[in-house]
């Protein structure tokens, strides 16, 4: 599954995402207007997280709260680590460009390596079929 994005004054991306989490978007795109932005008040696009303060500092505090081991990682590492999981999933380098935002498909290998498949649903559905066997394997 994927959703198309429309940034300012930029491209229009579309952003993939697993099956696990339409249910709990269609839950925020029913909150919502067509036209407006799905996270956030509808209006104002989330502004980036501040190192010291906001949202983000929030979620890495609760996590480490619960797990101490719980690594605090940045924005950009979340990034990472999408198009690591993407990769490993085995979608296709030009799907992981593509959700990535690169202006070139070179650029994606240079950075990340070893990721290959054909189509940009297939990592959203790599990525569910991930999550679904990381949640078996811990029970």
């Amino acid at each position: 599954m994927s959703c198309h994005q429309f940034l300012p004054h930029a491209q229009s991306r579309s952003v993939p995402f697993p099956p696990f989490l339409a249910p709990l978007l269609e839950e925020l795109c029913s909150q919502k207007k067509p036209y407006q932005l799905l996270f956030g008040d509808g209006s104002n696009y989330l502004h980036q997280p501040d190192r010291r303060r906001g949202w983000y500092i929030g979620a890495i505090a609760r996590s480490q709260s619960s797990d101490p081991y719980s690594p605090r990682v940045t924005i950009h590492d979340l990034r990472h680590t999408a198009a690591s999981l993407a990769i490993s999933a085995g979608a296709n380098v030009k799907a992981v460009q593509r959700m990535l935002g690169h202006s070139s498909a070179a650029m994606t290998p240079d950075t990340y390596a070893d990721l290959f498949d054909d189509d940009l649903d297939a990592v959203a559905v790599a990525l569910d079929l991930a999550r679904s066997k990381a949640t078996l394997e811990s029970t």
